[in-house]
């Protein structure tokens, strides 16, 4: 029913900047909310960034000042602007989104993308 699709990983040295994209498609009427989540083996996923339609952030502590979340309610787009990265930011980056259609709400996940952050 929904997709979505990610963009913008890669390979980055210690210091440089990032920008994920995240672009959700199909059976929606709205998106309540979307976030980033990163896992790295042996780890659970942890909330990075999330962002309301309202635009009412939250960000994980280890990333406040260095990352920014967005969105674009008409395209229904989330971003992730990734400055100062260090290399305990590589993992695996997935896009949430929590959407409404038919009056029902679900969640869905991208496929991930790879940020490797080397020192």
């Amino acid at each position: 029913q929904v997709q979505l699709v990610e963009s913008g990983g890669g390979l980055v040295q210690a210091g440089g900047s990032l920008r994920l994209s995240c672009a959700a498609s199909g059976s929606i009427s709205s998106i309540n909310a979307m976030g980033w989540y990163r896992q790295v083996p042996g780890k659970q996923r942890e909330l990075v960034a999330a962002i309301t339609s309202g635009g009412s952030t939250n960000y994980a502590d280890s990333v406040k000042g260095r990352f920014t979340i967005s969105r674009d309610n008409a395209k229904n787009t989330v971003y992730l602007q990734m400055n100062s990265l260090k290399p305990e930011d590589t993992a695996v980056y997935y896009c949430n989104a929590d959407t409404t259609w038919r009056g029902r709400r679900s969640d869905y996940w991208g496929q991930g993308t790879q940020v490797t952050v080397s020192s």
